[in-house]
């Protein structure tokens, strides 16, 4: 006679985040260069844009090497970017599988959002790699904050994409106007610029965005003499658990309306 295991609640939910995680990265990389895109295209528009900025600078802007002065804003950025449609488009696309009573929304969620964090670290990862193989001095001052702030842009960017999700089942018109929202990001979270290029009575009108601050932050916490001026690490903290909350908080209120529409 055969036997029959019993899963617990919290097995049976891992097996199905693993699932949709699988599924994800079967669609993403079914095609020869997936992989290597998901590398090589934020790795040249680094170099591209570090290029752009070293000819004002000569390679060096506030005291970081221009090519690392770009790269911890370009990752971010991008992760923000990227993650956030992701995410908010994952209730949408698992829909079908909601009819099994395992499946919940909340874990295509963590499915699709973890792995994006996965791509990004192996992207981080590919970089240093590089930049060890062609001798450019790496320094990193504090590697623990620098993991910590990704992995709060990595929560509270989220938070707003499911947030953003739930949404789109009321109103599917917010996946269309998340990307005219998401275009202005990628100018005023400091990629280009440095809070100390600009005078500081303008400064808060772009202190307001935490991406700045974790940008920010990040680039202070590889190279302390780059300083830490006009951004704030308990703004970035309090966004984060606010995010986290608010988005938990909605989650729970509207989940079974929303897969129900």
């Amino acid at each position: 006679m055969a036997l029959v295991q019993k899963r617990t609640t919290l097995q049976i939910w891992g097996d199905v985040i693993f699932a949709i995680f699988l599924r994800e990265i079967k669609s993403k990389f079914s095609d020869k260069l997936g992989i290597a895109w998901s590398v090589v295209s934020p790795v040249a528009f680094i170099m591209i844009l570090s290029v752009m900025r070293g000819r004002f600078d000569g390679g060096e802007t506030h005291t970081i090497p221009t090519f690392f002065f770009m790269s911890y804003a370009m990752l971010l950025v991008i992760f923000f970017m990227s993650l956030i449609p992701n995410v908010a488009g994952a209730i949408k696309k698992s829909k079908p599988l909601f009819a099994f009573r395992q499946v919940q929304p909340i874990s295509a969620v963590i499915a699709i959002a973890g792995f994006e964090l996965l791509i990004k670290a192996f992207v981080y990862l590919v970089i240093f790699i590089i930049c060890y193989l062609i001798s450019l001095n790496i320094q990193i001052a504090d590697p623990i904050k620098v993991i910590m702030i990704l992995l709060q842009v990595w929560l509270f960017s989220t938070s707003i994409g499911l947030i953003l999700s739930i949404m789109a089942c009321y109103v599917p018109e917010v996946q269309k106007l998340l990307g005219l929202a998401m275009r202005p990001m990628f100018f005023i979270s400091g990629v280009f610029f440095s809070l100390q290029d600009i005078p500081q009575e303008y400064w808060h009108y772009l202190t307001w965005n935490p991406l700045l601050h974790a940008v920010e932050l990040t680039r202070y916490a590889a190279y302390p003499s780059y300083g830490d001026a006009g951004v704030s690490e308990l703004y970035l903290n309090i966004f984060t658990l606010c995010s986290v909350f608010l988005a938990l908080a909605c989650y729970h209120i509207s989940w079974k309306q929303a897969i129900s529409r």
